[in-house]
């Protein structure tokens, strides 16, 4: 963390907060940092007019059509970055020239050459690094781990995470075009793995250790550039459990139902996600929901944390971020924590790209001579 932060900041002084892109997750941001105590959402940048009108009602003291103008222009103390991936590099190099500490979007990189550049970039200028990994704030695998710690099923063998959701495309009828980049693959540096798999390293570990991936394979249910789907198998030598991963962007989203499950097979018996999920969840999520849609027809803003149980995660996490800022600690999932999680998609990438190959090498036509 750079000196000069430590110097400004004060116990009665509000950390002052610049939203790095107000699209989608970032917006979500930008609402938590308006309710959080103790935070003060300055400004917020976004190329997209429509983007910086939304930010301006939800909050943001001012607005601007790009990030540099911002951290040239303002004096923060931290900086969310919630830009498309292709982006995260440039806006952190601009941070750290700015001393500005920073909550990274996931991924943090489209490759670990690039997080560690990243990486170097920010220590040389002492600044922070997080990076928003919510699934180990959602109560439901708090209350995994928190069972698990407990020891409630013993040695666990085997442990299985899916997480599925409807991608960039969403669910039809679509009311606009989706952006290009995640299905860019330079630009998003991968599809699903990245994009929500990414989650599911970070939650594995929080669980049980450092992983070593065994196995994967990549699949395309639509003609795109980037996979889809993907399956991951692990052994996590430290608890002696082998894992399972499947993640994918195939399948519709129909909230309030969850679109993730995590279950942990134990000598004496099964610990669930949806064991642990908040009393009264569906009826709350659903009235959320709800309220959300018919905000569209009103015209006001949907509500940030409706429904609750995915977005205040999101809250959650922001909050330890700017609270490890202000007392001068290291961020609780900090760079190194994405990084690893960048690692772990780039050893299944390479394991499925060689049964791929191995594959079509299999397949190939023997040569026949007379």
């Amino acid at each position: 963390m750079a000196p000069t932060l430590l110097n400004r900041l004060t116990d009665s002084s509000a950390l002052s907060l610049g939203i790095l892109g107000v699209g989608n997750i970032g917006l979500v941001h930008l609402k938590s940092a308006v309710a959080m105590p103790g935070v003060e959402a300055v400004a917020a940048a976004d190329a997209v007019p429509e983007n910086r009108d939304r930010a301006e009602r939800a909050g943001a003291s001012r607005t601007y059509d790009d990030y540099a103008t911002l951290l040239a222009s303002e004096e923060l103390d931290a900086a969310v970055v919630a830009l498309p991936p292709f982006l995260h590099a440039d806006a952190v190099e601009q941070a750290a020239d700015a001393g500005v500490d920073v909550f990274v979007e996931k991924p943090l990189a489209r490759s670990t050459e690039e997080a560690d550049e990243m990486l170097a970039t920010a220590r040389e200028a002492e600044i922070a690094v997080g990076v928003d990994h919510t699934l180990r704030y959602q109560p439901d695998m708090a209350g995994v781990k928190t069972a698990y710690d407990e020891g409630r099923v013993g040695h666990v063998p085997y442990a299985s995470i899916t997480r599925l959701n409807d991608g960039p495309l969403g669910r039809p009828p679509a009311e606009h075009a989706p952006p290009s980049w995640p299905l860019d693959r330079e630009a998003a540096g991968g599809g699903s793995l990245l994009e929500l798999g990414v989650h599911c390293f970070d939650v594995l570990e929080w669980l049980f250790g450092e992983l070593e991936v065994r196995d994967a394979s990549m699949g395309r249910t639509l003609e795109v550039d980037v996979e889809d789907a993907a399956t991951v198998l692990m052994d996590a030598p430290e608890t002696g459990t082998t894992v399972t991963l499947h993640c994918g962007s195939y399948q519709w989203e129909q909230l309030p139902e969850v679109n993730t499950r995590l279950r942990l097979e134990g000598v004496t018996g099964t610990i669930s996600n949806r064991d642990h999920l908040p009393e009264n969840f569906y009826a709350g999520a659903a009235k959320s929901a709800l309220s959300n849609v018919a905000s569209r027809f009103t015209r006001d803003e949907p509500d940030v944390f409706g429904p609750t149980f995915y977005l205040q995660a999101h809250y959650d996490a922001l909050a330890e971020f700017c609270d490890a800022i202000r007392n001068g600690e290291q961020p609780p999932v900090d760079g190194a924590d994405g990084r690893r999680t960048l690692a772990l998609a780039e050893q299944a990438y390479e394991l499925a790209a060689r049964k791929r190959d191995a594959d079509a090498d299999g397949l190939e036509t023997p040569e026949v001579t007379l």
